[in-house]
């Protein structure tokens, strides 16, 4: 077992927050697919369900801290604004096209009853991967202005982004990531009311309300707003952690994230207990700038819980199940959705009590650490195999012609 400082990498608090959105999604899937009769009406299936509504935007959020992570990488090795947005741009595709290819695969396996319409569902992996666009779109325009603006005062000189003034540049990324954060956030609820882009085909609309193809914006999709404001969010923390200055102050900087957490928390609260409301229609639980504030601020809350825990708790001793989830957290959610929603379900759908579905929710989750384990090893094991074969190749001496 590792001594205290040798576990876990200092990044490890987003393998751990990615883990404890699984831990919360299998929660929330199991027992909404499992419980039936009067199980379905409780308290204990109401909270269960309340806790669901953290996965998406953890899964978000950590999406803009890890973009942010990659492009001040790159930075770093002094790539061109360009050449880092179509790195990031085109990681951000993949996703996207793994949210397409994840519909496919649901509607073949439940061919027969599934309508088509399925195939264009806006889920979580399509949000992720466009707001992993969107971000490399904002990082490509505030890079390439910083450029151009240092340039125009050497003209022919070809700068790298990264001799730009790093603090500069740094203030503008995390100012413009968490503007564009509230910006989406403050538009929600009217392009979810009176600015409805009802013009546009269904499939493309579904992006920005989520309509789907019912008319009415659903709140069970993960359209662009407002879901993508807490990738943006995410983006200009990330951005504030991969600092200089940030590294050399880590825990006073963490420590005031959370703090500053708690400030959106009561904010939120207080905004919502106002008379006075600016929007025509006002949805608290799915729309309103108020509710955007008071999650993002307990996901900050939980980024501080989840350092500290890494730093000095258990995360530092030996195997951790949250980081193991969170290293294969797109397999294991690819995976789980077919043995709790699709034909492959362990247990009866809607028919089962508390007890049942709590023993599925174990097996589920046993079964996806161990899916994890597997894949995170094998990986590093072939890695090693191959690099191997190359070393050989390598020393390998040449035949006489």
């Amino acid at each position: 077992m590792p001594t205290p400082g040798t576990g876990p990498s200092r990044l490890a608090y987003i393998d751990w927050m990615r883990g404890l959105a699984c831990i919360l999604m299998f929660q929330t899937h199991c027992y909404d697919s499992w419980l039936g009769g009067p199980a379905r009406q409780s308290r204990f299936f109401m909270y269960s369900q309340l806790g669901g509504t953290f996965p998406a935007p953890l899964f978000l959020f950590l999406a803009g801290i890890s973009f942010a992570l990659v492009t001040d990488r790159l930075r770093q090795k002094n790539l061109p604004p360009g050449q880092i947005a179509r790195s990031t741009i085109r990681r951000g595709a993949e996703i996207v096209a793994f949210g397409l290819l994840f519909r496919l695969q649901e509607y073949v396996i439940a061919w027969g009853w599934a309508p088509k319409s399925d195939l264009l569902r806006v889920d979580i992996l399509n949000t992720i991967g466009l707001s992993m666009m969107l971000m490399g779109v904002v990082c490509w325009i505030v890079l390439s202005r910083s450029t151009g603006l240092r340039l125009a005062g050497q003209p022919g000189a070809a700068v790298p982004t990264s001799f730009l003034p790093a603090a500069h540049n740094r203030a503008a990324l995390i100012l413009t990531a968490a503007t564009t954060a509230l910006l989406i956030s403050l538009l929600t609820p009217l392009l979810w009311t009176t600015w409805r882009p009802r013009w546009l085909p269904w499939p493309l609309e579904s992006y920005i309300d989520g309509v789907h193809n019912v008319g009415t914006p659903q709140a069970w999709l993960f359209p662009i707003f407002p879901w993508a404001a807490f990738a943006f969010a995410g983006l200009a923390v990330g951005f504030i952690l991969m600092s200089p200055w940030a590294h050399a102050r880590e825990a006073r900087v963490f420590f005031s994230i959370g703090g500053a957490g708690i400030v959106l928390i009561e904010l939120s609260r207080w905004l919502d207990s106002m008379p006075l409301q600016l929007y025509p229609v006002y949805d608290y639980w799915h729309t309103s700038p108020e509710f955007f504030l008071i999650r993002l601020g307990m996901l900050m809350v939980i980024l501080t819980g989840s350092y500290a825990w890494c730093r000095w708790g258990f995360g530092q001793w030996g195997f951790s199940p949250l980081i193991q989830l969170g290293q294969a957290s797109l397999l294991v959610y690819w995976v789980h959705i077919e043995f709790v929603y699709g034909r492959f379900s362990i247990l009866p759908k809607r028919g089962v009590g508390i007890g049942a579905a709590s023993v599925g929710l174990l097996v589920i989750t046993l079964a996806m650490l161990g899916l994890a384990y597997v894949r995170t090893h094998t990986k590093g094991w072939m890695k090693d195999r191959v690099t191997a074969v190359l070393a050989g190749m390598r020393r390998r001496p040449a035949r006489a012609g």
